[in-house]
Parts: C-alpha cells; sequence; structure tokens
C-alpha cells in the first residue's frame, strides 16, 4: 500500500469544516443580499447589511436591566 492509498481523514474533516462553514457564510450574505435589494437600500446601506449579516440579535437576558458580568468601567463609583 502507498502513501497515496492511505486516506487523510485529519486533513478531509478539516476540509469538509472549511467547506461547511464556507457554505454557510454563502448562504447567509446571499440571505442578506437578498432581503437588501427588497428593501430598495442604497449601496451603503446594502454593504453594511451583507458585512453585518453574522450578527445575531440580542436575548432578553442580554439587553439592558439584567445583570452584567462585566462592568463597561471597573474603576468608576457604583459597579459592583
Amino acid at each position: 500500500m502507498s502513501q497515496r492509498d492511505v486516506i487523510d481523514f485529519p486533513a478531509l474533516e478539516q476540509e469538509l469544516q472549511a467547506a461547511v462553514e464556507s457554505e454557510r457564510r454563502y448562504q447567509r450574505e446571499n440571505q442578506a443580499k437578498l432581503r437588501a435589494v427588497n428593501q430598495g437600500v442604497d449601496y451603503d446601506q446594502f454593504r453594511g447589511l451583507v458585512r453585518s449579516s453574522h450578527l445575531k440579535p440580542l436575548d432578553q437576558k442580554d439587553k439592558d436591566g439584567g445583570p452584567r458580568k462585566q462592568p463597561w468601567n471597573p474603576v468608576a463609583p457604583g459597579n459592583p
């Protein structure tokens, strides 16, 4: 059995993961493009929508009023 006949499974797994992530990015950006076209935005807004397509909306627990894990300014008075 030669080196060419041996399958490198870690490399194959890495290649598959890269292809899956690439497809997810393509689908996400394509959906953002379609939404932007339907909204009739100008180029700068279109570009911003596509470039920010990876961002997710905040959950209710992430919004103001909930406990913060990291204060904005740990030196300021009133921050735990």
